[in-house]
């Protein structure tokens, strides 16, 4: 078991959890990923690594609500039955930043793909670098952390599809307007964000880095939910990613297999529904 300091809402569907884990984070570099498992008989649930403290040994995660799983995480208080990693390939930027010194870089997020993307951006900047982030969500009540991340990167610009904050549009209206400004673009966030940005930047030659951590269910590679196509090859997200090289994956493969699980996670959902309203009474 593992001691839960807080785990609290953040959006409407979207909640930050705070967790005592200092064996997990020792070697942790940003791009990684942990398993947790709310009980003893909970699902698997694989979650990039948000912000960690290596002093004080606090593991920070932020997770979107988006079935059962999930939900039963909201539940948790104290404690959480099981924190496995780090897992997974980190950033390669921040594992040779030395290779990119004298690159520009920008990040480009969608939703809660802002969380995995902090830490790059923070670790970025602690050893010198100035990274640009282009942030965008439907509305301006699901843009997460501002305040953390605009103390951490040189230029933010923000896009929401309602125009409630920022630009009115998409993410990649913003980057094609300043894509000459830079040699590198990681994009984390929706798998169609992702494939739309990859598309664009394709026909202007900017390399450019995904995270296809969407796919992810189980987080060992025994499940092959996040198998996906990078330049032709089988490829397993949680084993050999979570990042890839965006101009090499299949996106339209990798968004049919995100619907193979669908009826599953409907039934699970109202399991877990059932077995809640039994114990509330």
């Amino acid at each position: 078991m593992y001691k839960v300091l807080y785990n609290k809402k953040i959006s409407s569907n979207s909640y930050e959890m705070a967790i005592e884990a200092p064996m997990v984070i020792e070697k942790a570099i940003p791009g990684q990923f942990v398993i947790v498992m709310a009980h003893e008989d909970s699902e698997r649930i694989p979650l990039t690594i948000y912000d960690y403290d290596k002093e004080k040994g606090i593991l920070y995660l932020i997770y979107q609500m988006v079935g059962a799983s999930t939900e039963e995480l909201t539940y948790v208080k104290d404690e959480i039955f099981s924190v496995a990693g780090p897992l997974g390939n980190p950033n390669e930027i921040c594992a040779n930043p030395e290779e990119y010194r004298d690159k520009r870089i920008v990040y480009v997020a969608g939703g809660v793909g802002i969380a995995p993307v902090y830490p790059q951006v923070k670790y970025l900047k602690e050893h010198g670098f100035d990274i640009d982030v282009i942030y965008g969500s439907r509305s301006a009540d699901l843009l997460l952390i501002r305040d953390k991340i605009e103390k951490v990167v040189k230029k933010i610009r923000y896009a929401t599809d309602d125009g409630s904050f920022g630009t009115k549009g998409f993410v990649t209206d913003i980057l094609e307007k300043y894509i000459d400004d830079y040699d590198i673009c990681v994009t984390i966030g929706p798998v169609i964000m992702m494939k739309n940005v990859a598309e664009l930047t394709r026909k202007y030659s900017l390399k450019t880095i995904v995270s296809m951590n969407p796919l992810m269910v189980d987080g060992s590679g025994m499940c092959g939910a996040c198998r996906c196509e990078v330049d032709g090859k089988p490829r397993f997200a949680c084993i050999h990613g979570p990042e890839f090289d965006g101009h090499q994956v299949n996106f339209d493969l990798a968004l049919k297999r995100m619907n193979v699980y669908r009826e599953e996670e409907k039934v699970k959902w109202q399991e877990m529904k059932e077995r809640l309203s039994k114990e509330e009474k």
